[in-house]
């Protein structure tokens, strides 16, 4: 079990062709790539690849209502039913036909599928328990032509279908006496999507002319009448409408609205309906889709996210994203239209991927690309972050420097190129003083020395990173060079070219080749040991040969012709036993310890071999998509026919599941596009410098295996009375240092965890200080796993400094048989560290604000309240000398009335 490798993700591409499909959550989409499906997370901006393979490539896929189970179709039409919940397929149907469309209706209990001119409806599964998940309900006839779209009503009681016969038909997914079939043409040109307005009949149909229209019906869905159940009632009283010949009333459609959305020679290829926001979303064959508002067809947006056709579009749950996809490109995005601003936006090697590297700390990984583009993925979230397209041509080779701050490239457009992964920049361009095509490269342990092969010059060229002069060219080679590679322990350089040699160089002392090692056929590929004491060789002939690079002795060969598996292609006149013996491995790769080597080439495996033991320990199919060439061990009977293999026909654009071709200098509007089926292969493969995954650059994309912790069991010492109820007493005891040692015998993960989190932190130096050599490895081992994954990371980075101060000097003795470890540990505890630090930023800044905030509150409060005083105080002085006033016009009102008083005194009155 020590190989217990899985699948554990796809990068390098995000989408190939088919659906996008949102989760009913709206915070995922799901795209197919090739034969697979990957998941992205926006929320948490993450990306996950099911491991669910079909046997050709996905072309649709819906989700049911609940998001619990999945139905994805393959080009063949193979139907697999697969649970989103233990990630596994429940069940298949074979259609036999291509299926255009697939979906669900909305309450759940039924799936509609259309197939040639036809529509059938299935009982959804999972509501009863069935044998079979495909049991069919209904079909439906009428097109002439094949069907290509379908959409519910909002309480699925009928379907409205598009054809290529330009008409939009609804049926009723009951037994209806007023809704039997209503064809609805008017279009001139193939139906792209039909779609049915929320709680109504209403009907949104678009052509490939890139003309919509609407359609009102006289009917709402509460009016639909179920036919009565095993005969007929009497008719229906006679209503306003079109009547049939029993006088019912039945639903009939008017064409209310008509609108050319895009003018010229541009097709329409896609089309989503938001129904709640009647929000409709267009994809166009120049790379262009419209945002449109419904009713009246009102123009929100309109974008171009590529000269190539778009795929598909898709639309969230409320509305706010927008998914688009183009599968010539292999670009998939996800766009806010009410921000304008990109939630994802992501794009893959549109060619075949040729090289790859892992940074030192296993964070990142580095691809290059046919295209001439160079890209970094982070082994975490899945996504590519960074994407440099200086080079011209094609990429060749590709590697990290020591501190993996620096990506450097070479191309086969005669550059190699240093990358700036702080700055995202170009820093340095290394060229030859003659145009030279470079097929490989290699740096030496400190970063400062840059070689790299010609391949039709048949030099080495040395430079140095600082300067970025050309130091020396060595030369003695009489063919292509295939491959370069630095020993770790010494600046000891080997060669490998297709003149039959290998040659070992010292870059610093001397100018020629030390040693020289001459082999029986061309030598593809070599690499050293991590400890730079061993030297594996890949030939022409399938052979790997093991090679001491100071004494050029020859310790073991491994014959692996055989290993890679028997396959031919669908245009091959020979058998596949025959053409095995052209197979070769074009890549090697030690792992992190040293003690397995891993080797892939012109074949679907990938073998991992035993370097001791020289045999092969296990073999990975890396795909089993009959999509591509050099699948099968024997061919197709059914495509037989007495003039030889179907495939030997030229039938013009041949499959649909193909690569495209175009013309030199062509973007778009090319006629005389060619295809051809991809053939197989594996380019290159890395382990990681943590030990616990590799990864190969195939034609399916970027494969990732990891260790899975779950399945493996693999015991140290075990002995008849160490079991987990012993352990478990032990611990209770509180005898901590038994109950540790005893877990690590056992190896269970869960049992490991659950002593280790009882102990107490006291005791933690005393247990450390105590533990044996054999259980510090497996407990530093441990830790570095639950960094990345546990909740306590203060408790497990007290175990960490413990471990590290105690036996910090015999660690450093044997560092190289812990390299994978201690890589894990920096990696993991980096990966924290930067974690931890975005959030207490963030919450830094906030306090910030809420600090100035209050600050400025408070400012603001104390100049209001000084306004409010000095408005009090003018009120109060106003308010006084209103009363000053007021009591000095009393006191002249006195006065008046006390003279007034004397004078009527004084008065003398006379009476006659």
């Amino acid at each position: 079990m020590k190989f217990a490798y899985r699948f554990s993700n796809l990068l390098g591409t995000v989408y190939k062709n088919g659906n996008l499909n949102f989760t009913p959550d709206g915070n995922s989409i799901i795209s197919p790539v090739g034969n697979r499906l990957t998941i992205f997370d926006l929320r948490n901006n993450k990306s996950e690849t099911l491991p669910i393979e079909a046997k050709q490539n996905i072309s649709h896929v819906t989700l049911s209502p609940d998001g619990y189970t999945m139905i994805a179709v393959s080009n063949d039409g193979e139907a697999m039913l697969c649970s989103l919940i233990s990630k596994s397929i429940l069940g298949t149907h074979n259609f036999h036909r291509p299926i255009h469309c697939v979906k669900f209706s909305p309450n759940g209990k039924k799936f509609a599928v259309t197939r040639e001119n036809m529509v059938d409806i299935f009982h959804a599964p999972g509501r009863t328990r069935e044998f079979n998940p495909f049991t069919i309900y209904k079909k439906f006839h009428g097109a002439y032509d094949e069907t290509t779209c379908i959409d519910w009503t909002s309480d699925s009681s009928a379907i409205c279908v598009g054809s290529k016969d330009m008409n939009t038909r609804v049926y009723g997914a009951e037994k209806f006496t007023n809704l039997i079939v209503f064809t609805l043409g008017g279009h001139k040109g193939a139906i792209i999507g039909s779609f049915f307005v929320t709680n109504s009949l209403n009907v949104l149909s678009v052509s490939d002319d890139c003309k919509a229209s609407f359609w009102e019906s006289d009917k709402e869905l509460k009016d639909l009448e179920l036919a009565p159940v095993g005969g007929s009632d009497k008719p229906a009283k006679k209503k306003s409408g079109k009547m049939n010949k029993k006088g019912v009333d039945m639903v009939k459609y008017e064409r209310t609205e008509k609108q050319k959305l895009r003018s010229g020679s541009v097709r329409m290829t896609c089309a989503a309906f938001h129904k709640a926001n009647n929000l409709l979303v267009t994809g166009y064959s120049d790379g262009g889709f419209l945002l449109n508002e419904m009713p009246g067809f009102n123009l929100i947006h309109s974008l171009s996210i590529s000269e190539q056709s778009v795929k598909s579009v898709d639309i969230n749950l409320t509305g706010d994203w927008i998914g688009v996809a183009c599968s010539q490109q292999g670009q998939l995005l996800v766009w806010e239209w009410q921000s304008e601003s990109y939630v994802m936006k992501q794009q893959g090697h549109f060619n075949n991927m040729t090289c790859l590297e892992y940074s030192p700390d296993g964070q990142n990984i580095v691809t290059g690309g046919d295209d001439g583009k160079v890209k970094v993925w982070n082994t975490s979230s899945g996504f590519c972050f960074i994407t440099f397209n200086e080079h011209l041509s094609g990429i060749s080779g590709v590697a990290f420097s020591q501190y993996g701050q620096v990506v450097v490239s070479c191309s086969l457009d005669g550059t190699v190129r240093a990358f700036d992964l702080n700055r995202y920049r170009n820093f340095r361009t290394f060229t030859s003083p003659r145009p030279v095509q470079f097929s490989c490269l290699a740096l030496d342990h400190s970063g400062e020395i840059v070689c790299a092969g010609g391949q039709d010059s048949f030099e080495i060229f040395v430079w140095s990173m600082q300067t970025g002069r050309l130091l020396e060219v060595l030369t003695g080679h009489q063919g292509p060079i295939s491959c370069l590679s630095f020993s770790s322990s010494r600046a000891m350089l080997a060669s490998a070219s297709w003149d039959k040699t290998v040659k070992i160089w010292d870059v610093f002392e001397s100018k020629g080749s030390k040693e020289t090692i001459h082999l029986l056929t061309d030598v593809l590929s070599l690499t050293f040991r991590p400890d730079g004491q061993e030297l594996a060789v890949s030939t022409l002939n399938g052979q790997i040969s093991f090679w001491n690079p100071y004494t050029a002795v020859q310790i073991g060969s491994v014959e692996g012709r055989h290993d890679l598996g028997y396959s031919r292609k669908d245009t091959d006149k020979v058998t596949a036993k025959k053409l095995s013996e052209g197979k070769y491995f074009n890549t090697l790769c030690y792992s992190a310890d040293g003690k397995c080597l891993l080797a892939g080439g012109q074949s679907k495996n990938i073998c991992i071999y035993s370097v001791a033991d020289q045999i092969l320990m296990k073999k990975f199919e890396i795909s089993c998509n009959r999509s591509f060439d050099g699948m099968e061990e024997y061919l197709d009977r059914r495509k037989m026919t007495e003039w030889g293999s179907l495939a030997l026909v030229d039938a013009g654009e041949g499959e649909q599941d193909g690569v495209t071709l175009n013309l030199p200098g062509v973007k778009k509007g090319d006629l005389s596009s060619r295809h051809f089926k991809p053939e197989v292969r594996v380019a290159c493969v890395r382990f990681s410098p943590t030990g616990r995954a590799f990864s190969a650059t195939t034609t399916e994309g970027l494969l990732i295996y990891s260790l899975d912790h779950n399945l493996v069991f693999d015991p140290f010492e075990l002995e008849m009375d160490i079991t987990p109820a012993n352990i478990r007493k032990t611990l209770h005891n509180e005898n901590f240092s038994k109950a540790l040692m005893l877990s690590f015998r056992l190896n269970e993960q869960n049992l490991v965890e659950e002593v280790i989190e009882n102990i107490p932190v006291k005791d933690i130096d005393v247990i450390c200080q105590n533990l044996p050599n054999v259980y510090i490895d497996k407990l530093l081992n441990f830790i570095a796993t639950q960094i990345e994954s546990s909740a306590h990371i203060q408790f497990y980075l007290i175990w960490l400094q413990c471990l590290l101060m105690q036996h910090g000097p015999q660690l450093k003795q044997r560092s190289q048989s812990l390299m994978a470890t201690l890589r894990s540990l920096q990696k993991n505890v980096t990966r924290k560290y930067e974690d931890i630090s975005k959030i207490c930023d963030h919450n830094k800044y906030n306090l910030q604000f809420i600090q100035v905030l209050s600050q400025t509150c408070q400012i603001e409060g104390k100049r209001k309240h000084k306004t409010n005083l000095k408005d009090i105080t003018k009120q109060t002085s106003d308010n006084e000398s209103e009363e000053d006033s007021v009591s000095e016009s009393e006191a002249d009102i006195n006065m008046a009335l006390e003279e007034q008083s004397e004078s009527d005194s004084n008065t003398e009155f006379f009476i006659p």
